[in-house]
This record gives structure tokens, sequence and C-alpha cells, in this order.
């Protein structure tokens, strides 16, 4: 019989510390599925809010669970199965009702593509987790909870400009597509779980925190939507750098071998 999880403390955690995080859990399942509802009846805004807040709820059930240590197999489990309804379902069924219904075969695909690789996503996750390759630093691939929030916000920004209903627009599938392919890449995603320049400065920080909220809070839509952009961008964006990065440190290096056989030569 496994012994229970004792703190660094050496205290063990009140059993029902265990049932908090996993009522955040299940509060992100009850706001997933209820943006599946609001879909359907074609309340589009209530819909993405939704997803947006099971997104705060997916990120609070994680950093409750670890501050309370009462991190478990079935909680890990739990929190998966909620986010493939909330982060990949409810956003593939909202994506495909609002903006890929007219496209046919190739609009449900997209729809149905981006649930599957949302499932992947979450099985890689684990499984690197399991393994012992998982980073603090960086997840590998874009997050379901980044993806499905473009989508909400995405949704959000078009009501903003007017468009209160369904939409025919080829930028929808060009987006639902680049998210799935985004979610199963290799690309790296800055995880903001070490943030040395936070701990070095935590005044500064909480003053620049406070600064985003109240920009974030002049108009919600529009600086949601870029702030959910921004981010999807980083990872691909900060691939080229790299990538670019090394070529030329690598033909910097090439150089300098020759230069030094010719001198030598």
């Amino acid at each position: 019989m496994k012994k229970p999880f004792r703190r660094k403390d050496g205290q063990t955690p009140a059993k029902g510390a265990y049932l908090l995080p996993n009522l955040l859990t299940t509060a992100s399942l009850f706001s997933g599925f209820y943006a599946i509802i609001a879909a359907v009846n074609n309340d589009f805004q209530q819909a993405a809010w939704a997803i947006l807040i099971s997104g705060i709820l997916d990120g609070l059930d994680g950093r409750v669970a670890r501050l309370t240590g009462t991190t478990s197999r079935f909680g890990i489990e739990y929190d998966s199965l909620s986010d493939l309804v909330a982060f990949g379902v409810a956003p593939g069924i909202l994506c495909f009702i609002w903006g890929l219904q007219g496209f046919g075969r190739l609009g449900w695909l997209a729809a149905f593509l981006y649930v599957a690789t949302t499932a992947l996503r979450l099985a890689r996750f684990n499984t690197l987790g399991l393994g012992g390759y998982s980073s603090t630093r960086y997840f590998i691939g874009l997050p379901c909870p980044s993806a499905a929030a473009l989508m909400a916000t995405t949704i959000l920004l078009a009501d903003f400009f007017g468009a209160h209903s369904k939409v025919d627009c080829g930028i929808v599938v060009f987006m639902v597509y680049a998210l799935s392919f985004l979610m199963v890449s290799n690309i790296k995603y800055s995880s903001f779980k070490e943030l040395p320049w936070f701990n070095q400065h935590p005044f500064s920080g909480l003053v620049l925190v406070v600064l985003v909220l109240v920009v974030m809070a002049l108009e919600p839509k529009v600086t949601l939507f870029a702030v959910a952009l921004t981010y999807v961008v980083s990872g691909p964006f900060l691939f080229l750098f790299r990538t670019l990065f090394r070529r030329k440190k690598s033909d910097e290096n090439a150089v300098t071998l020759s230069s030094r056989e010719n001198s030598d030569g």
C-alpha cells in the first residue's frame, strides 16, 4: 500500500484538500459543456466567454493542487479529460457552427482535426510528463487552452466589429488548420512558470501585471485577442529566430575554421 503524500514540512494534506482541485476541474468541465450548449443555441458570445472561463479554471486547479500538495494521478487524468471537452470539443463545435458550416466537407474536417489534435496533444503531454521529459520552462507544441482562447477571442473580436452572427470566411478555416498543426508540432512555447525577472523584481512585476490588467479592461474583446494571438505566433517566431541564429553561428564558425586552415597552409 502506498504511503500518503507528505509535503516538505512533513505534514499530510487534509482529505478535504484533495477535493478542491477536482472541484475546480469540474467547474472547468461544466463551463466547457455550457459553451457547447450555447454554441448549439447560436449564442456565440456566451460560448466564447465560457471557454475563456474554462481556461482560467484550468490554470487554477493545477496550481492549487501543487500548492496544497494534493497532486494525484486521478487528478491528472481527470484534468486531461476535462481539457478535451473544454478546449477540444467545445471550441471545435463552436467554430464549426460559427464559421465553418459554409465550407462543407472542408469545414467539418477542420473541426474534427482540431478535436483530434487536441486529444493527441493532451496524450503526448501526459506521456512526456510520465517519461520525465516535461520541462517547467517550455511546452512542446501549442497548449490547447491557448488554441481555444484564440478561437474564442476571434469570435469576440468579430462581434466587436459588428459580426454578431455566423460568418463565412476562409481565414477561419486557415486558423483552425494552423492551430491544429501547432498543437502537435515540436515548436516550443514558454510556460511562464520560471520568470527570473519577476523573482528579482517582485514589486515592478506586480506593477506591470496591474498595468496589463488595466489595458485589458479598456476593451477586453480586442486586448484578449491581441494577447492570445501574440502567444500563438510567439512559438513559430522564436523557432525561426533560433534557426536563423544557429545557421548564422554555424556559418561564422565555418568561415573561422576556413581562415585558420588557410593561415596554417
